[in-house]
């Protein structure tokens, strides 16, 4: 059995949060007030006749979201209950202003009106804790308008910080051809570190390739994550000397989840292993050394590193997979063999880790870390209850299961499924790797505490002396 740790990770609170605190409680406090506005204007003998239409109508969209989820695979863990209740109150908002739109005073119609949009915000906020992608207000808001990453600099203006002492490194937007894949992206982002701008030309250094979760975008580890200060922080304590990193676009847009495979959704494989390397080391001097890049991925991130390493050796020498699947997942097996391979069992059998693992045989220099969740006492209490058991092999049979977003964590034994099956199967063919262990929430704040734990593990192991680190 692979070696396991038990580790922690901290909060982030950095100006009003989103995740906890008073904001959150007061858009739910007056999404619930507005609510109850809606209704009260209904006479006694119109809550007879429209409320439990309501009421009904509400306990449907619920229901109805919590069928989607599951079916496509979009839950990492199981949803908290109130992420139900709100989607439920969205929808009673909804009904209830609609067929009581002529009942009522004005400003009682108008309260009912606004309940809507407050209620799904409240949606928004409760989905948003669960996840932890904007941990402040601030974050969202920088996202929403657009404004430039910490350290942000363009292309153009590297040339002037050539052969100078900066203080901190440098986020670069660029644009990177295609060179073969055909896969339209967005903006990606490449991380340039003080030593890079030391001396005359740039020095040969080493990449991270940082692939981002199922719904995202390229600058995600930046502004959802918050890793720039870890980073500037580590790249300070080491005299300038920290990798390259690249923050790319796996999607092409926010919600195409491809896996990272070449399918109908876009070659985004080709794409991470084509385009992206070859931009990386012609235009800032990189190392092609596959020894010299590694992929940290977080969530559907994590399957993504791993696949990539372990189909692409040539590429890529180092993985950090933290909370990802066992394999490409867009739903249960004969769902994503169709979603993302067009229905092709022999395509998805290609991408699939363990099978390529299998198939390649003995490794020669790949070495990984799976940092994984454990479930918390009170989701480990839900998911035995039989009947939950019941509801959940109804909804993801087990024989069609595919990685399910990390829910292998969660089954009957609590254990770590994806991270241990795969690190075994790659102990099995000569992959060096360790599982690390966590009990909390699928979030970004645990992906950035994992990424935090790992850069220096990482930077030793793409050749990079670390500081206080034994060889």
């Amino acid at each position: 059995m692979p070696a396991q740790t038990q580790v922690g990770y901290p909060g982030f609170h950095h100006g009003i949060s989103l995740l906890h605190g008073w904001l959150p409680q007061v858009i739910t406090f007056v999404a619930v007030f507005l609510l109850i506005v809606a209704f009260a204007r209904f006479t006694r003998r119109w809550w007879l006749l429209w409320v439990p239409i309501c009421l009904v109508i509400a306990v449907g969209i619920a229901w109805a979201s919590w069928i989607y989820t599951n079916n496509q695979g979009l839950a990492s863990d199981p949803a908290p209950v109130l992420l139900w209740i709100t989607i439920g109150m969205a929808g009673a908002a909804l009904a209830a202003a609609v067929l009581g739109i002529r009942t009522g005073r004005w400003w009682q119609r108008t309260a009912a009106i606004l309940a809507v949009p407050v209620a799904l915000l409240n949606v928004g906020v409760v989905l948003n804790q669960w996840v932890g992608y904007y941990p402040t207000a601030n974050a969202a808001w920088d996202a929403l308008t657009a404004e430039p990453l910490p350290h942000q600099t363009s292309l153009a203006s590297l040339t002037s910080l050539r052969n100078t002492n900066v203080d901190t490194g440098k986020i670069v937007p660029v644009d990177i051809p295609e060179s073969g894949s055909h896969f339209n992206h967005r903006t990606e982002y490449v991380y340039l570190p003080p030593a890079w701008f030391q001396g005359p030309k740039p020095p040969t250094l080493p990449v991270i390739m940082m692939i981002g979760g199922e719904f995202n975008t390229p600058a995600d580890w930046v502004r959802s994550g918050q890793i720039m200060p870890t980073v500037d922080n580590f790249a300070k304590s080491n005299n300038g000397q920290a990798p390259i990193m690249v923050f790319v676009d796996s999607g092409g847009s926010f919600n195409n989840d491809t896996e990272c495979v070449n399918g109908p959704r876009g070659d985004a494989a080709d794409h991470l292993t084509k385009d992206v390397p070859s931009y990386v080391e012609s235009t800032f001097g990189a190392s092609s050394d596959p020894a010299k890049w590694g992929i940290v991925g977080w969530s559907m991130g994590g399957t993504c590193a791993v696949d990539l390493a372990v189909m692409h050796p040539d590429l890529f020498g180092t993985f950090v997979d933290i909370a990802g699947d066992l394999g490409p997942d867009a739903g249960n097996k004969q769902q994503t063999i169709t979603r993302l391979f067009g229905g092709s069992e022999a395509t998805w059998a290609a991408y699939d880790p363990t099978t390529v693992m299998q198939k390649h045989g003995p490794y020669t220099d790949t070495v990984g870390l799976f940092d994984d969740l454990t479930p918390p006492a009170w989701q480990k209490k839900m998911i035995s209850d039989p009947n939950v058991k019941k509801m959940l092999q109804q909804a993801q049979p087990s024989e069609s299961t595919v990685g399910m977003g990390g829910r292998d964590a969660f089954g009957e034994t609590g254990e770590v499924g994806a991270a241990e099956s795969l690190c075994a199967e790659g102990q099995r063919v000569n992959i060096n790797c360790t599982v690390h262990t966590t009990e909390g929430g699928h979030t970004w704040q645990f992906a950035a505490a994992a990424f935090t734990s790992s850069l220096p593990w990482m930077t030793a192991r793409l050749g990079i002396p670390v500081q206080g680190m034994s060889s």
